[in-house]
């Protein structure tokens, strides 16, 4: 199975890891993961023409089109999206976070420690509760304040470390995202991940 992701920003690639490893839980055995990446097309003048291109160069069985809710309610996003592809026979998958991905990488501490280039430090992360993660109203900030903590590294050198390359680390210290079922976002996927393998 290939796939194309189509996220709001470069940030949500570690969306990637996260689909594949759903896909691989539910006995997809080949996955071939592709990334969107708008940086280098011209700005697309609507949703719908900027998933028509994401199509044309990036062409899969299944399309995974991301939106953060950003306090609109899921199932409006799920429906902008529906909406923007009723002309278009693929399959497709919405990945809608009730805040932002970022939360979802919150839920792994030894991780975010790991990615922070100091896996035994000890310095207090003060991470949420999982089950709280999708009520946080700026999780993006809470997890670059993690790293930035965890990396041990005093307030001067700290404003070298580049936080977003870290954030794409995080991801290589999971391998079980089993934990984030208690996200209602996360189960809603995983359900709609199940329904695809379920009926090809």
């Amino acid at each position: 199975m290939t796939y194309t992701l189509v996220a709001d920003g470069a940030s949500d690639r570690v969306l990637l890891p996260i689909i594949t490893w759903s896909l691989k839980h539910l006995d997809t055995n080949l996955v071939v993961a592709q990334w969107a990446d708008f940086s280098r097309i011209p700005r697309q003048k609507n949703t719908v023409e900027r998933l028509k291109t994401a199509l044309e160069l990036y062409p899969c069985d299944v399309l995974f089109v991301h939106r953060d809710a950003e306090g609109q309610a899921p199932d409006l996003r799920r429906a902008e999206i529906a909406n923007a592809l009723n002309q278009t026979p693929i399959r497709h998958i919405p990945i809608v976070p009730v805040r932002m991905t970022e939360a979802w990488l919150l839920s792994n501490e030894m991780a975010i420690r790991s990615a922070a280039g100091n896996p035994n430090g000890t310095e207090k992360l003060r991470l949420p509760d999982i089950g709280t993660l999708e009520n946080l109203p700026d999780p993006k900030n809470v997890l670059h304040e993690a790293l930035a903590r965890a990396s041990g590294l005093n307030r001067h050198r700290r404003s070298r470390l580049s936080i977003p390359q870290r954030v794409h680390r995080i991801t290589n210290y999971i391998d079980d995202y089993s934990g984030l079922n208690v996200l209602s976002a996360f189960r809603t996927l995983q359900q709609d991940i199940r329904a695809l393998v379920e009926n090809p």
